[in-house]
């Protein structure tokens, strides 16, 4: 199955000097509490590979499989984490907790997500590694997971492992869709497609899930985001702002969040920028009126969405948000 390109509507505007010299196309949905669709911009129905948004409901299949982690080890099972030392010290921890080491993870070498962490690895001599590689965490907790029911960890990324096999199951279950593409993520595991509509309903049911293992996986994405990012990065600013919200982002500029009452947001750009996906997140935010309600700091969320362009050293314009009436 191939997609085909179709024209998406405009969402943000790169502006600079006040001349607007570029456009980010994409889709976004925002669902209400009970689920209806409250804001609707492009293809938000068809299939998507969500890429690392799929993380927490990939984490959550392992743990209706018996996987025994908790607070910020869980966080990580759930994380495109920085690098940072305390994530590599998780991963460590998780694979030690099954009798494994870095050398039973397939995950590809790769340098931290962070730069500093990175700067630093360099600094000291070291290279690209596979527990560096922000999937690590993921993949941790699959050999994790494989070990406590004693299936084969070699092959832990064969979509016809039990492991795989139970992950299709629940993210479908989730999602509420059948699952149309299988393809290879980033780092080598199966990566299962979804509309926008279906991931925003699956982080919906994890947000407002009152126990389970649902319920763990949200508690431990609140209570620990810079585990499932990193102390720098702008989803984990954002889950601290607005008490109760869970978020995950994406490659190819997927993003996803769901707030404790069951409204969630899901995004994804065309053109698969980075630095567009927090500003209309953070634009979609404000406009549903997220940022007004009581516990938020407004000011801290709508920063994640702020990404000025310079000129010269100075700001001289800004990427922004266009949503339509």
């Amino acid at each position: 199955m191939t997609a085909r390109p179709t024209a998406k509507p405009i969402v943000a505007e790169i502006v600079r000097s006040g001349f607007v010299e570029g456009h980010h196309y994409g889709s976004v949905v925002a669902i209400d509490a009970d689920g209806s669709p409250v804001l609707a911009i492009g293809d938000v129905t068809s299939p998507v590979l969500p890429r690392s948004c799929n993380k927490p409901l990939q984490a959550l299949a392992m743990v209706r499989c018996g996987l025994d982690l908790h607070d910020e080890l869980l966080a990580l099972a759930c994380a495109s984490h920085s690098g940072e030392p305390f994530h590599l010290d998780g991963v460590r921890r998780i694979l030690a907790g099954a009798g494994l080491d870095e050398s039973d993870l397939q995950t590809p070498p790769d340098y931290p997500l962070d730069d500093d962490a990175r700067d630093q690895m360099v600094r000291s001599g070291g290279g690209k590694s596979a527990i560096a590689m922000n999937c690590s965490g993921k993949h941790a907790a699959m050999l994790a997971t494989c070990v406590l029911n004693s299936w084969p960890t070699r092959t832990y990324l064969s979509t016809d492992h039990p492991l795989q096999q139970a992950i299709a199951e629940t993210f479908a279950e989730m999602t509420g869709e059948p699952v149309a593409v299988t393809a290879v993520d980033g780092c080598g595991a199966p990566l299962l497609s979804t509309s926008l509509t279906g991931l925003a309903r699956a982080f919906a049911t994890l947000a407002t899930a009152t126990g389970g293992p649902e319920r763990a996986i949200a508690d431990a994405i609140r209570s620990h985001p810079h585990f499932v990012s990193g102390t720098r990065r702008d989803e984990a600013a954002m889950i601290r702002a607005v008490p109760g919200a869970i978020a995950k982002g994406g490659a190819e500029s997927c993003y996803v969040l769901a707030l404790a009452d069951g409204r969630a947001v899901a995004l994804k750009h065309d053109d698969g920028a980075p630095r567009v996906r927090p500003v209309v997140m953070a634009a979609v935010l404000d406009r549903l009126g997220v940022f007004g309600e009581p516990g938020v700091d407004a000011a801290a969320a709508r920063a994640t969405g702020k990404l000025p362009l310079l000129g010269g050293g100075e700001v001289v314009g800004e990427i922004r948000a266009v949503l339509g009436d």
